[in-house]
């Protein structure tokens, strides 16, 4: 963010600077073409065939002196701007790294596998987006085989997701209506809410909606009674006010575009909760998870290069600090070795020794002593081809 902030104070130099430039611009070319009004109205004073007068002639003089004098000004003062420009770039170098190869692995996608699973996860944001037609020029492109990407339920929640954005409740109730016993029974507010805005959408539209107002209410808000009184009750309480139309009201919130937003999100939260799917894609995930990664990871090779011990991280497949990412960001258990310290991986998996303790098989290896393993915890003795590799 420091870095962000820092670029964005040389941008707002440029942008004030330019307005300031346009203005004065702006004025100087009124006065120029004043002074050139002024010259060709002095010159039309006289016959086609009078020569020009002295007095025309240092009017002439002055505007070509004055007009040469300003046109240099503006050069000048464009020439400044150019230095303010530059000094973005020289902002965006000095807090920003431009090469992030240096923490990248290059032969991560010369394995032909790795590159399908690439393209495999790119077409499923991308039809998880709605970009159907994206997706299926990437799979066309790649000779991914259509097969192996799975449909998910997802797209359908995200077009309902942009319908309510769009002031559009029908295709998010119709969905709420099917799984109308299942949000109950997660405690959703989901399918009152877009009532809610339905509601307000049908009061919107006046005094001579009122009777319809009426007759939804009675329809679609009894089941929500013991849950939401107090809310209900608030929403009775706008009839009042449609005289005087409810943005007129203390109730003017209930139709401000975040009641919209917030509706929209807790849909997508509720639903993607409700089917078993993560509400954001394996993509986007990998994408922030490295945004979060990469300014403590450039430090860091900064550091391993000024040192040269670059070569200690080539080829490892993990990374060599611990990266906090947020917990949504977190799917699954992690095991780490309370002996060496280290993260489980598939080259070093955790293993349950016969008394019941784990360890990794790195740690394994390096405790036994020939046949016999002693337990790092506990007395107990044992061999170390006894010891079991588990799952997490």
């Amino acid at each position: 963010m420091e870095s962000c902030a820092a670029v964005e104070k040389e941008v707002e130099k440029v942008i004030n600077k330019f307005s300031a430039i346009n203005d004065h611009s702006q004025r100087i070319i009124g006065d120029v073409i004043s002074l050139i009004e002024k010259l060709r109205a002095s010159i039309a004073e006289g016959t086609p065939d009078n020569k020009v007068t002295p007095g025309q002639a240092e009017v002439l003089n002055d505007a070509l002196t004055k007009t040469k004098d300003k046109l240099q000004r503006l050069t000048t003062e464009h020439r400044d701007l150019h230095g303010t420009v530059s000094k973005v770039g020289k902002a965006i170098d000095r807090n920003f790294v431009a090469d992030f190869t240096a923490t990248s692995r290059t032969d991560a996608f010369q394995n032909e596998r790795n590159v399908m699973l690439l393209n495999k996860i790119m077409a499923q944001h991308f039809y998880r987006q709605g970009m159907d037609d994206v997706a299926d020029t990437l799979i066309k492109e790649s000779g991914l085989p259509a097969e192996d990407i799975v449909p998910e339920p997802y797209a359908e929640l995200h077009r309902i997701w942009e319908a309510i954005h769009n002031g559009k409740l029908a295709p998010a109730l119709d969905w709420a209506s099917r799984y109308s016993a299942e949000l109950d029974a997660r405690n959703s507010s989901l399918e009152f809410k877009l009532h809610r805005l339905a509601f307000m959408q049908i009061l919107n539209e006046g005094v001579q909606a009122q009777t319809e107002a009426i007759t939804y209410a009675r329809t679609n808000f009894a089941k929500f009674v013991r849950r939401f009184e107090k809310d209900i009750q608030i929403l009775m309480g706008t009839l009042i006010y449609l005289p005087i139309g409810i943005h007129n009201s203390p109730y003017k919130y209930l139709t401000a575009p975040e009641m919209w937003i917030e509706t929209a999100d807790v849909f997508l939260k509720d639903s993607c909760q409700l089917l078993g799917i993560n509400k954001d894609s394996p993509l986007s995930v990998i994408v922030n998870a490295g945004c979060t990664a990469l300014p403590a990871l450039l430090n860091l090779k900064q550091v391993m290069m000024s040192r040269q011990v670059t070569g200690i991280w080539n080829g490892r497949d993990e990374l060599p600090i611990e990266i906090d990412l947020e917990p949504e960001n977190r799917f699954h258990s992690i095991f780490a070795c309370p002996i060496l310290r280290q993260q489980s991986s598939e080259d070093n998996p955790p293993m349950k020794l016969l008394c019941g303790h784990v360890i990794s098989r790195d740690a394994l290896n390096k405790l036994s002593n020939g046949p016999i393993l002693k337990c790092p915890y506990c007395p107990m003795e044992q061999c170390p081809s006894d010891a079991k590799l588990i799952y997490f």
